[in-house]
C-alpha cells in the first residue's frame, strides 16, 4: 500500500551541535509538515539560529539528520540545497551591488536563464516595494531594505521551502506587513515557510505551528493552538521557559513623591 501523507518539508532528527565547551544544540527532534507556516522561539542563546544553520546546510552538525521533503541534507547538500530560500541571521550581502544586480546575481548562482532572472527580479523588486531604489547600491539601503532585499534573493529561485532567521528585525511596520503578505500567499500556494522570531504576538498571528526552544532542546512544539493552550503563547512561553525576574532592588527608580 502507498503512503499517500507527503513527506515533512523538514525534519530533524536527534541533531547535536557543540562549540569547544558549550552545547548549542542538545539532541533536537523536530517534524514541520509541509504547507505549514512554522515559528521557532527561544530566548537569546536557545540555539534556534544554530539549528536553523544546521538545517539549511550552512553548519554541519555533530550528530543527526535533516530530511529536506524526505531527502537527506548532508547526504546529499547540493541538490537538496535547491528546495531551500534561506534569510541567514545576521545578513551579509555583497553590498556593493544594487539591489536589481544582487537579486540577479543570485538566480544566477541558482542556475536560471537571464531572461527568466530578469523578469523575476522586476517582480521581486515590486513585491519589496524597491523599484524605486533598484539601482542604489544595497550599502546605502536601510536595515529594513536591506531584509527585504535579502529576501528577495531568497526567493528568486521559487524554493518550496524558505527558511528564515529573524525576518522582521528592524524592519518598519509597513515593510513587515508587505512581508507576511508575501508569505502567507507562498504558503497558501503549496510553500512552507519556518521563521525564528522573539515577537510572540507575531508568530502567535502568523503562524499556525510553533515550537520553543531552551537550552538546546525542544520544549514545546505542535500547532500554535496546542502549545499555547489557554494562555496566550507569551503566558505560555515564560512559563516553559522561565526566567522572569522582578524589579525589587531597583527602589531607586522609582520616582519620589517628594
Amino acid at each position: 500500500m502507498t503512503d499517500t501523507h507527503p513527506a515533512p518539508a523538514l525534519q530533524l532528527d536527534g541533531l547535536w551541535r557543540r562549540f569547544g565547551a558549550k552545547i548549542a544544540v542538545a539532541g533536537i527532534d523536530l517534524v514541520v509538515p509541509a504547507g505549514s507556516f512554522y515559528g521557532l522561539v527561544g530566548p537569546n542563546g536557545a540555539g534556534k539560529t544554530t539549528t536553523l544553520s544546521m538545517a539549511t546546510g550552512l553548519l554541519v552538525p555533530d550528530f543527526g539528520t535533516v530530511r529536506v521533503h524526505g531527502q537527506d541534507l548532508w547526504a546529499n547538500p547540493t541538490q537538496v540545497k535547491r528546495l531551500l530560500g534561506v534569510l541567514p541571521d545576521g545578513v551579509r550581502l555583497f553590498d556593493r551591488l544594487t539591489g536589481a544586480q544582487l537579486i540577479t546575481y543570485a538566480g544566477l548562482l541558482h542556475g536560471l536563464d537571464r531572461d527568466t532572472v530578469a523578469a523575476r527580479t522586476a517582480d521581486l523588486l515590486r513585491a519589496m516595494a524597491l523599484e524605486g531604489d533598484a539601482q542604489t547600491l544595497v550599502v546605502d539601503y536601510s536595515a529594513g531594505m536591506t531584509k527585504k532585499v535579502a529576501l528577495a534573493c531568497a526567493l528568486v529561485h521559487a524554493p518550496k521551502l524558505l527558511v528564515l532567521d529573524e525576518p522582521f528585525e528592524a524592519v518598519d511596520p509597513v515593510s513587515a506587513a508587505n512581508i507576511r503578505d508575501i508569505l502567507t500567499s507562498y504558503v497558501a500556494s503549496g510553500g512552507t515557510v519556518i521563521v525564528s522570531s522573539h515577537v510572540m504576538d507575531l508568530v502567535q498571528r502568523m503562524c499556525d505551528h510553533v515550537a520553543v526552544i531552551a537550552g538546546g532542546h525542544v520544549l514545546a512544539a505542535g500547532t500554535v493552538d496546542e502549545v499555547r493552550g489557554d494562555a496566550s503563547l507569551e503566558e505560555r512561553f515564560v512559563e516553559l521557559v522561565g526566567g522572569r525576574v522582578t524589579g525589587e532592588g531597583l527602589a531607586w527608580l522609582r520616582t519620589s513623591s517628594d
